[in-house]
């Protein structure tokens, strides 16, 4: 009569907190932000493992902050909570991650030989790669925020204006 199989029902508590992840994880944010946190995490470990556990401190914030934000974006935190301009704040972490990341990998390149530090380089170089292509892709939607446009309007529309405007100055001249 009653199949427990045949009507799974939410269960409260904890299970509330975790949502479904299959549609995230199936869009471009998603993944990229669950190969960043793999990519800092894998790097995290191999410097663990290496003569050069110094450099482990950034991979290990990078970690903490991707899943922080995998979640954030996951239970859209960022719609509930608009204190913060969410896109702004993740463009600056990719930024400044991939350029760390990228100073830190050159730095072990160059002055050590452990197999460890050499697989923390490479995976802090795949990592450099995979903040930046986000960093770009999220400036990409956050531009016409930081022309002072807006955001909604469609590209034709700000190229029209754009054209309208060097017309007046050149009228100006």
């Amino acid at each position: 009569m009653d199949d427990p199989e045949s009507t799974p029902e939410p269960q409260p508590g904890l299970r509330a907190l975790i949502p479904s992840t299959k549609a995230f994880l199936s869009s471009r944010k998603g993944q990229l932000l669950l190969a960043e946190s793999v990519l800092s995490f894998l790097t995290f470990l191999c410097y663990i493992f290496s003569a050069d556990a110094a450099f482990m401190t950034v991979p290990l914030i990078e970690f903490l902050l991707a899943l922080f934000l995998f979640y954030a974006y996951l239970i859209q935190f960022n719609e509930k909570f608009k204190g913060i301009h969410w896109p702004l704040w993740d463009f600056i972490r990719c930024g400044t991650a991939a350029i760390v990341y990228f100073a830190i990998s050159i730095a072990v390149v160059s002055k050590t030989t452990g197999s460890a530090s050499k697989a923390a380089a490479v995976f802090g170089f795949i990592a450099t790669i995979a903040f930046a292509v986000d960093a770009y892709l999220i400036f990409n939607d956050l531009a016409p925020f930081l022309r002072g446009g807006d955001s909604s309007a469609a590209p034709e529309t700000r190229k029209e204006e754009g054209e309208d405007d060097s017309d007046s100055d050149a009228s100006s001249d």
